[in-house]
């Protein structure tokens, strides 16, 4: 098991970035949280398989198509013990 925290920056709020990455979390298997950051960025907390979230980080570095993704800052996060993937406000 891996939990991450990614910060994604470049046009990504606006974009649906967050309702994209929860399905596609979703459709992994992984769980945790997207949220848009004050600074316009998306910070995704991602749990789950190895090979899951090192997906979902990769989709993140693309995103839906009217993003446009310029970096992803990923970290070593603590696991929450999530049981679903969630949009925060």
């Amino acid at each position: 098991m891996k939990a991450v925290q990614a910060r994604v920056t470049g046009r990504v709020q606006g974009v649906s970035f967050r309702w994209y990455t929860q399905e596609q979390a979703r459709g992994l298997g992984v769980t945790g949280w997207v949220r848009n950051e004050p600074d316009g960025s998306v910070l995704v907390h991602a749990e789950g398989e190895d090979d899951a979230v090192d997906a979902l980080v990769a989709w993140c570095r693309t995103g839906p198509s009217m993003a446009r993704v310029t970096d992803v800052a990923v970290r070593d996060a603590e696991g929450s013990g999530a049981t679903s993937f969630e949009t925060q406000y």
